[in-house]
């Protein structure tokens, strides 16, 4: 059985669901594991029986038995890392956002047209099973054509701090950490068409709530609860090229009264929502139906979207499939969230 032998750059949180992914994976080999602090490389390389700690990147890039690498390292290191191991002959998978702007994504959609490597972007919810069942309803004309669509994720308190939160970094707060998530599934079911204008907004009303002290809340490893210069919420208005619309919003803190999380897509023959819980609408014989259809999880399951997402990445490196989250789709999706940006900093819509 031919395999793909894997290196992991980064030791954090999204690392273990890669390195889990890889080991559950016959056809993925762990060779490597590289982070800057050398001690976690090491642990973090025994941990998952990979030969080879690393505390350099262009180290493991410059090793001739890794075929390919996951990059899940922070946002301002993306697109740098990805271009450095495409250009010494590597597959790639890179964490979302594949950068923290567009003219980022743009040398590293460059550098992967003059090479003959697979880069992929990390938008794991496109491989959750709601969405793959949605997606061949789709597919199959069920929903018809697809011209609008509601992409929402609400926190209340959920600023994890840290680097999350500084926005050298992270390139922007919720908009570019969990509101691309949602963006990128319904522009995804929608086909993926080009973006053309954007109407956004963006606030920085609550910062990172720190004050409530009732409530359990994520915190990464370097939170500081005095720093945050990213924004609270954002909302848009997004077309495309081919007449479909989008409207989206996402926070990190909101005075709402729960957390939510909604991914709705409406065609001409039928609609569905995939967030909270797949339902399919549509009409038959002078009457309107709800189809829920019967899956193993309602809703996103991590490990079932870690696991099709390796394989997808597996397969692709090994010439079986194409990747269903290519390069050039994370870099229109950095073109989308530039407009949020540049939309909301300008006051008035942009064209694209």
């Amino acid at each position: 059985m031919q395999q793909v032998k894997i290196g992991v750059v980064g030791t954090g949180g999204i690392a273990g669901c890669h390195l889990k992914a890889y080991q559950g994976n016959p056809r993925a080999e762990l060779v490597a594991v590289c982070d800057i602090n050398a001690d976690r490389a090491t642990a973090t390389a025994q941990q998952w029986g990979a030969g080879r700690a690393y505390s350099d990147p262009a180290e493991l890039f410059a090793d001739p038995d890794v075929d390919a690498v996951s990059i899940c390292t922070w946002n301002n290191t993306h697109a740098e890392l990805a271009i450095a191991a495409v250009e010494a002959g590597k597959h790639v998978l890179v964490e979302k956002p594949m950068s923290r702007t567009y003219a980022e994504a743009q040398r590293l959609e460059d550098v992967v047209n003059a090479h003959d490597r697979v880069v992929q972007v990390g938008f794991v919810r496109r491989h959750s099973a709601n969405c793959r069942v949605l997606k061949s309803f789709i597919d199959a004309g069920d929903l018809g054509e697809i011209y609008y669509a509601k992409a929402s994720c609400i926190r209340r308190m959920g600023n994890p701090g840290g680097w999350f939160a500084n926005k050298a970094i992270s390139g922007g707060g919720p908009l570019i950490d969990i509101g691309v998530h949602v963006i990128d599934l319904c522009w995804y079911l929608m086909g993926t068409p080009r973006v053309t204008s954007v109407s956004a907004n963006t606030y920085e009303k609550l910062g990172n709530r720190s004050n409530i002290t009732t409530l359990p809340r994520y915190k990464v490893a370097d939170y500081d609860p005095t720093k945050n210069d990213v924004e609270d919420m954002a909302n848009a208005l997004i077309r495309f090229d081919n007449g479909a619309s989008l409207i989206m919003d996402t926070s990190f803190s909101l005075h709402a009264p729960d957390e939510s999380l909604v991914v709705s897509v409406y065609g001409d023959k039928g609609g569905a929502d995939l967030e909270p819980k797949l339902q399919i609408a549509s009409e038959r014989h002078e009457t309107l139906l709800k189809v829920t259809p019967q899956i193993g999880f309602e809703g996103f399951d991590l490990d079932d979207g870690f696991s099709h997402e390796i394989e997808n990445f597996v397969a692709a490196c090994l010439g079986e499939a194409e990747s269903i989250a290519p390069a050039w789709q994370g870099a229109e999706m950095m073109k989308i969230l530039d407009g949020v940006y540049t939309s909301a900093a300008q006051g008035k819509e942009v064209q694209i």
